[in-house]
This record gives C-alpha cells, structure tokens and sequence, in this order.
C-alpha cells in the first residue's frame, strides 16, 4: 500500500470501474503530470453537452459506460491507435465529468499513483452557479492535490485548475457535496443555487445536495457510480427530504469533512458505515436514469459488460 497518511484504502489498486482490463497497455506509461495527464483525458473524451458540437447520436449512449475499459473498448473500436493520438472531436467517447476523473484516476492507479474521485460542486463555470463535478485527486509531493481535467486553461475564476486548494463555500473554486450539505444545515448557502444547471429546476436544492453526499461516499471507497444512478437512500429528483434522513446525513457529511482534515478514527469509521449501511453503498443493481429523459433502467453492477 502507498503510504497515504490517514487512508484506510489502497488508493493504487483498482476498482472494479477504474480497471482498464485488457485495455491496460493503452494506460502505461501515460504521464503523470496533471496537465499532461488530463490533456490525454479531453482528447478521449469529449462532454456529452458542454462540447459545443453536435455529437453524433450514434454514440449517444456512451454516456453511460460506467465502466473505464468500456471507454477505451468504444474509444478502440473507432481508433486502434495510442491515446495520445489525436482525435477528432466528434469521434470521441462521449461522457462527463465522471468520465474525465475516471480516467486520470485509472491512468494514475495504473503508474502506481494513488488517486480517487471526488464529487462536489465547482462555482467557477457560471457566476453565482455551483455545478455538481467530479474532479480527480491525487497523492503528490506528500499531500492530496485536487486538479480538474476538464479545464484547458486557467481563468479568473479557477487561476489554478491543475492544483484545486480547499475552498470556502459559496466561492468560485470545488467544494465537497458534504460541505455543501452542511452548509445548507447551517444556513450558510442558498441550496437552490447548487445543482446541474441554472436552467433545470428539479436538479437542484436539498434533495439534490442529500444525494451528491451519497455519491461522494460512494466514490470516495471505490464505488465510482454514474451521477444518475439511483440505490439506497437516493431519491427522486425534487422530492423532499425527510428530517430523520436529514439527521442521518448530517452525520455521514460530518465524517467526510473529518476525514479530509486527516482524522483517521473518523475515516475508519466512514467506511465502516459505508460498508454496513445499504442506504449508502450500492447492491449488485441500481437503477440507471438518464440526462436524455430515457426510461430508468435496472442495471446489475455484477454484469460489467454492461453500460
């Protein structure tokens, strides 16, 4: 195990969706550096509605390849060539940032880097938004480093997308779904101004900040889940939030924020209500919706050929 103070996981090995299987040649060697790193990601992987272009509709359902070596099976079908190759815009993977993460995380854990996902929201894409994100992390000169790999450049809001610090809310940078959440508790946020989008209603407010806390969880101990997959204590989009629920949430997102302080005792005990709680880790199914409005869909996690 690379020694990662305060972790109770080996942050190198693989998860079942971060594993490139027989792709794995594709990821040695890639480097390491953030910058070079999550450039290789935008040119495999191209936003499924935040690109800019048309993609194409054939390729639509890309977007829920949950798993990386699914990626990098459509990625191989249609290129057969490194993933430092360029490719054209419309013939990449379509995805999110999920996806982008996923893959600098499997490329890190495949040159012996621990890294994981981290799942928040990000107040430097449109002012006074927060976007629910994904952003990657790893271990680096002795601390965790937070870069996001779908950012090209610095901008006014995001000076430094390579090397995320820790944010306050309501700021321009990444703040965790816990942080969020618990801001909210206190009073110390707006919740309608953190979700998907300022133009979608329903994807957004305290329903929606209960279940990011659930995926962080989730991905935090290697269950990296698509953002509209639904299991345990997940609700329905815009249904409101029982105080009881809320109570025990509270709780779960306290543990997150101790954890990222460095209090082991409380990431030892995350994790073991990760594993015993069924509200929050998902089952060998999970019900799949979808960003296009197509009906939800059972999918069996133990069936990993399956989108």
């Amino acid at each position: 195990m690379t020694a990662v103070p305060n972790a109770v996981m080996d942050y190198t090995t693989h998860s079942r969706f971060s594993s490139p299987g027989r792709y794995a040649a594709l990821l040695e060697g890639l480097p390491p550096d953030p910058v070079a790193l999550s450039a290789i990601s935008r040119n495999l992987i191209v936003h499924y509605r935040a690109s800019g272009h048309e993609l194409p509709s054939a390729t639509k359902q890309e977007i829920n390849a949950r798993w990386l070596r699914a990626m990098l099976a459509a990625d191989q079908s249609r290129h057969r060539v490194p993933l430092t190759e360029s490719r054209d815009v419309l013939d990449r993977v379509q995805g999110c940032c999920r996806d982008h993460t996923l893959f600098c995380v499997g490329a890190l854990r495949s040159n012996g880097i621990a890294a994981r996902s981290r799942v928040g929201f990000a107040g430097y894409f449109i002012d006074g938004w927060h976007h629910d994100h994904v952003i990657v992390e790893a271990w680096r000169d002795g601390r965790w480093q937070r870069f996001d790999s779908e950012i090209d450049a610095a901008r006014p809001t995001l000076p430094t997308p390579m090397d995320i610090g820790h944010c306050e809310l309501d700021s321009t940078g990444f703040v965790t779904a816990a942080q969020a959440w618990m801001g909210y508790r206190e009073g110390r946020i707006d919740p309608e101004t953190y979700g998907v989008d300022p133009t979608m209603p329903v994807f957004r407010g305290p329903r929606f900040l209960f279940d990011e806390v659930i995926y962080e969880i989730a991905h935090r101990f290697g269950d990296e889940m698509l953002l509209w997959d639904g299991w345990g204590r997940i609700g329905y989009p815009g249904e409101p939030v029982s105080e009881e629920h809320a109570v025990w949430l509270d709780d779960i997102a306290g543990l997150l924020v101790a954890a990222d302080r460095g209090d082991l005792a409380a990431e030892h005990e995350l994790l073991r209500r990760y594993r015993a709680d069924e509200g929050l880790h998902p089952g060998s199914t999970v019900i799949q919706a979808s960003p296009y409005g197509d009906p939800p869909i059972a999918v069996n996690l133990d069936r990993q050929d399956a989108w």
